[in-house]
């Protein structure tokens, strides 16, 4: 049904006249969704009637064509004035919260550079954190942080990250490509200078399901980027930092003892390691337990 109701908003957004094409379509259609050439050559062209058989609008039917799916038409008409904005979709789902937050998670990212801010967030979040890092070892403690911010992003990115929109924008993507594939089979160079004009309006859209996968993202660093620093700072991270915590090391799987600090991949240390391994772990626990998917729907 999505994407029966995309491929009408792209004919329309495309040429509004379409619009009124479609209606006719379905005003002449029987309870079967048939329609005939015949019954609607006196309101539409031969080319437009062509738009919406290339398309997948129309598709063989019976005695002629038939609608692919009448309903989807339908609505797609209907909510046309709230849906063919298209791109604009992705901005305005940003609210004044959004964008607050993605500039505030871009000043936090100074901490990690500048001492003095690092230094005061990670005393504040050691007024919460603190008594937690006193009663656990700090490798369990990792272990509870990667729980938690696993569980507010995996709750963040089913809340805030629209997946059927996502699969909208994904079918679009794939149904132009299918088009322009068969539009070359077949050598026909004016479709393809047409599905190139699509491809280039499609490029708006693509900036919207950037949009609607970057949103939840910035919430997840604006909580996340704090625990962060607090382990930056308790670890002892940076130019001339000192640890703050009493840590043991640290045995890791393939790789053996080693000091908190140490490099584990590479330039990689050991706590981040520990922390996304964790992180990684229990995040696949808790969309499986919560059944949570994000992946991007049809």
């Amino acid at each position: 049904m999505a994407r029966t109701e995309q491929k009408v908003r792209t004919l329309v957004s495309e040429d509004a006249e379409m619009a009124s094409v479609i209606e006719t379509v379905l005003d002449r259609a029987d309870d079967e969704g048939e329609v005939k050439w015949v019954d609607v050559r006196d309101d539409i062209s031969s080319g437009q009637w062509g738009r919406l058989i290339e398309t997948g609008v129309l598709i063989d039917g019976e005695t002629g064509f038939r609608l692919d799916d009448p309903e989807a038409t339908r609505e797609a008409l209907e909510n046309d004035e709230t849906t063919s904005s298209g791109s604009s979709d992705g901005e305005s789902s940003w609210s004044k919260w959004d964008k607050g937050a993605a500039l505030v998670s871009i000043g936090l990212f100074a901490g990690y550079s500048w001492a003095p801010m690092r230094n005061l967030i990670g005393s504040a979040m050691n007024v919460p954190l603190g008594p937690l890092n006193s009663a656990l070892p700090f490798y369990a403690v990792v272990m509870v942080l990667a729980v938690v911010t696993g569980l507010y992003s995996t709750i963040l990115q089913a809340n805030l990250m629209d997946s059927e929109k996502m699969g909208e924008y994904q079918e679009q993507m794939q149904e132009i490509q299918e088009k322009r594939k068969a539009a070359k089979e077949r050598g026909d160079d004016e479709a393809l200078d047409r599905i190139q004009d699509e491809q280039m309006e499609a490029m708006g859209d693509q900036m919207g399901m950037f949009k609607e996968q970057f949103r939840p993202m910035v919430w997840i660093m604006f909580l996340t980027i704090p625990v962060f620093l607090w382990m930056y700072w308790g670890v002892g991270i940076g130019a001339n930092a000192t640890p703050i915590f009493d840590l043991q090391p640290l045995v890791l799987p393939l790789v053996g003892e080693r000091a908190w600090t140490a490099q584990a991949l590479g330039p990689i240390q050991v706590w981040i390691v520990w922390y996304f391994l964790c992180s990684m772990g229990f995040t696949q626990i808790i969309r499986k337990g919560l059944n949570i998917d994000i992946s991007p729907t049809g």
